[in-house]
């Protein structure tokens, strides 16, 4: 009797053992394959799983095995692609099965549907080839290049393909980064099998990069994978590339873990973006896996950015990775002037006898509204930018001080106007999402003179209407993006024409190439500079690079490229003096010298350890306990500093209390070990994510981006 055959499957639990199963050839029409996904039982249901190891014997009894059901209507995934996983898996201290599962699409995790699928795929086949083909824009021939392009391009072909190299392209905001690394990837693609992956950080970008794509390459096939299209079209997207049909892989962070057998070269564009790390679930940094993905498969990887994160300027500068600039903007314009308004300065307010002075209160100042008013009159587009949805971030009663206070959460309820998020206006938490209808009076003391506090999106467009009521506003923000115009419509308004004056949130700042734009104001930039996380400099610094560098993009050899006004009460900061000069390197140096002194990464390496609960005190109680045992058992070396529990910055959400915990370390390789041995621990008196104790639900985060 030949010997059984046992395959340890992995499934999307937070196990850190795989688990064994018997494999019946003639069920299942072949042999098992690491990387295979398969449906297997699991307690009283079913769950998809992947193949990880195969073997004739088994640590448990054979005849007390269960078998596997089916396997899915696809080739395995590929090793490289495995390798990727382990890292992400080890690295993140994540279970294997729950960072590979969530990474493959709805449709292929049905197994009820997988003998439908192969349909699917024809029928898609067979829509696309009818369709008509899609817009495609912005082609740049490398003859049109100005000599700072040509000389990137030079650079970047000279790359060996076969050789792992990390480039960072650093250059200002509209000097053509985008045309460099489109025809270098050509150059990639003339091997007819090879695959280029192209990361952006927002699904807002991703329709003009894509038309852009479509020019350069009308000829290549290429999938577009995001959290926005449907789960059908992500499923063949996904499938497409997994098989090595796709050539140009375009997405946000998902596709940087998405198997594609025949990948040659990596583009990261605007790398520093902090949108390239995950959130929730495995809490993984995209961009760092396409570098050790790329280092892994020994290919170039090339990073992107106006202003990029202190790491990867670093690296560049210490000559780990190679360093290429583009020093002027690609028509030859000027960068834009950039003005800072003092908004303590009483000049710069309106005055009670000044003509024009608006009825109501102004939101702007009057500096701001003449430039605005100027730039009316030279018929160019102004965008003003305020990084605040709704129309007014708190609602107050002046009689006994109440607040909208949100009942699930440790944060204020932001009032949306009638058309926002319904019919009516209402009251919306940010964090949980909870609506709740305006109330008449006061619900402590009855006043019913209820007044806002602050000003959003909403609020700013009414003051706008009020001050120019014959310019065409538009405002772009997630709420207007909601409505019956998609995000992509309202751009294309903008670039178009059909609009002079544009109000958002940072949605319009990143990465679009608008042709009229003038003027670009931003409201309110301290409420970014001050906060208790210490990248929030660096971050208010790039935002406000990359929304100057939306103004006079098409102004063309010597023009001067339009003008930014800065509102602030601080224009003595750092941030904002460094702007002054569009001193990019100034900053990331004056930054770097800044977290030196302070022992802050990229100096040290961090990691979170987060406690969710009912009560904070037994969040806090939980997170006092680890540190305790860490103590106990001389964990704590030298260099390693593990600081003592807090609440999170916003401590409550949806209801539940959130504390965590601050583990420090001078070296990498430190912090990898106390951290393993802090998920052992936690996994051993845990069932799962959740303490047996308390009830207390906890994760591990390495390299947090906000503290």
């Amino acid at each position: 009797m030949p010997p059984p055959i046992v395959v340890q499957v992995v499934v999307d639990k937070p196990l850190a053992q795989g688990f064994d199963y018997l494999w019946d050839k003639d069920l299942l029409g072949g042999l098992p394959e690491v990387g295979a996904i398969v449906e297997v039982p699991f307690g009283r249901s079913t769950l998809i799983g992947m193949v990880i190891k195969v073997s004739t014997h088994s640590d448990y009894e054979i005849s007390k095995l269960k078998g596997v059901n089916n396997i899915a209507p696809l080739p395995p995934l590929d090793p490289a692609v495995l390798r990727l996983m382990n890292f992400a898996s080890q690295y993140y201290i994540h279970a294997l099965g729950e960072t590979i599962i969530p990474t493959i699409p709805q449709m292929w995790k049905k197994s009820a549907d997988w003998e439908k699928i192969p349909k699917k795929l024809a029928a898609d086949e067979t829509k696309k080839k009818k369709e008509p083909q899609e817009l495609s824009e912005g082609f740049i021939d490398p003859s049109q290049l100005n000599d700072g392009q040509k000389l990137a391009l030079e650079k970047l072909r000279a790359c060996n393909l076969s050789e792992y190299k990390a480039i960072l392209l650093q250059g200002q905001t509209g000097s053509g980064k985008t045309a460099v690394f489109l025809n270098w990837i050509s150059g990639v693609l003339e091997d007819q099998s090879a695959q280029v992956l192209l990361l952006v950080p927002e699904i807002n970008l991703t329709p003009q990069l894509e038309r852009r794509v479509r020019a350069y390459f009308p000829d290549k096939k290429m999938v577009v994978l995001h959290s926005g299209v449907s789960e059908k079209v992500r499923g063949i997207a996904w499938y497409e590339a997994m098989t090595g049909k796709a050539q140009i892989i375009l997405g946000t962070r998902l596709a940087a873990l998405t198997p594609l057998p025949n990948l040659r070269a990596i583009v990261v564009d605007e790398e520093n973006d902090s949108s390239y790390k995950q959130q929730d679930g495995i809490r993984y940094s995209a961009r760092d896996l396409a570098v050790w993905r790329a280092h892994d498969l020994k290919i170039p990887i090339l990073l992107a950015s106006a202003t990029p994160s202190l790491e990867t300027w670093m690296a560049a500068k210490s000559g780990r990775y190679e360093y290429i600039r583009l020093d002027q903007r690609a028509q030859g314009a000027s960068l834009p002037i950039v003005h800072l308004v003092n908004t303590r300065d009483p000049q710069t307010q309106f005055s009670p006898g000044d003509i024009g002075k608006p009825k109501a209160k102004s939101l702007i100042t009057k500096t701001l509204a003449n430039a605005v008013s100027k730039n009316q009159a030279s018929q160019q587009q102004s965008l003003i930018l305020i990084n605040r949805r709704g129309y007014a971030p708190v609602l107050s009663c002046g009689a006994c001080s109440w607040l909208s206070q949100c009942e699930q959460c440790s944060s204020y309820m932001v009032l949306h106007k009638a058309g926002a998020l319904g019919r009516k206006s209402v009251l919306s938490c940010h964090h949980c999402g909870l609506v709740k209808p305006i109330p008449n009076h006061c619900p402590d003391c009855g006043n019913a003179d209820l007044s806002t506090l602050g000003q959003g999106t909403q609020k700013i467009e009414d003051s706008i209407e009020e001050m120019w009521p014959e310019a065409r506003v538009l405002r772009v923000d997630t709420d207007s993006s909601r409505k019956s115009k998609g995000a992509e419509e309202l751009f294309q308004e903008i670039h178009e024409g059909n609009v002079d004056i544009v109000i958002g949130t940072q949605m319009i700042a990143k990465g679009h190439d608008y042709q009229n734009i003038g003027l670009v104001a931003v409201l309110d930039a301290d409420s970014r500079l001050f906060s208790q996380d210490f990248r929030a400099a660096e971050r208010l610094f790039a935002q406000l690079v990359q929304v100057a560098g939306r103004a006079g993009r098409s102004n063309k050899d010597g023009e001067i490229g339009g003008a930014i006004y800065i509102e602030t009460q601080f224009p003595e900061a750092a941030v904002f003096q460094f702007l002054l000069r569009h001193d990019v390197d100034g900053f990331l140096a004056f930054t770097a010298n800044e977290r030196k002194e302070a022992g802050l990464p990229p100096f040290a390496y961090q990691a979170l350890i987060h406690a969710e609960s009912k009560s904070l005190d037994k969040a806090i109680q939980f997170l006092s306990g680890l540190k305790t045992y860490l103590k106990t058992q001389g964990l704590i070396v030298k260099g390693l500093r593990v600081y003592d529990p807090v609440p999170k910055a916003v401590m409550r959400v949806a209801g539940s209390e959130r504390a965590q915990l601050l583990v420090e370390s001078d070296d990498r390789k430190n912090l990898q070990e106390i951290l393993e041995v802090m998920d052992r621990y936690l996994r051993d008196n845990s069932q799962g994510r959740i303490s047996k104790e308390g009830r207390i639900r906890w994760l591990i985060e390495r390299d947090p981006i906000s503290i």
